[in-house]
């Protein structure tokens, strides 16, 4: 009973301790075009089955789950703003917030509120 006691003092210390870098790690808002252009250049965003080319010229292309993605973006008012087919799916515009973690990307679509989607860049 004493060595569980003593585990669960060492986890729970452990864990206060990497609190604080923790906390100071993450993801931090992408701003402006420039910041995105820089951080996607040369890159693909990949997700599972998609792989996602976005162009400085801001056309969208790439594949995911099989099908053809094709489409345009724009940077307006602080936000990645795109719209997209896929395959004869017309997906719609929507506006997203974009933040990044190293090599990670987080779309968070509707302005912010809505679904998002972590894209690692290769």
């Amino acid at each position: 009973m004493k060595a569980a006691r003593n585990i669960i003092t060492a986890l729970t210390i452990v864990t206060a301790l990497a609190a604080p870098a923790a906390a100071q790690a993450g993801f931090t808002p992408v701003t402006t075009k420039t910041e995105f252009l820089k951080i996607i250049s040369g890159k693909n965003l990949k997700y599972s089955g998609a792989s996602i080319h976005l162009s400085s010229a801001g056309q969208i292309k790439g594949k995911a789950y099989g099908k053809q993605v094709t489409g345009t973006w724009q940077w307006k008012g602080g936000y990645f703003c795109r719209s997209i087919m896929w395959g004869s799916r017309d997906l719609g515009p929507n506006c997203e917030v974009v933040k990044v973690d190293g090599n990670i990307l987080r779309f968070i679509t509707d302005h912010g509120k809505g679904k998002r989607a972590d894209m690692s860049l290769r």
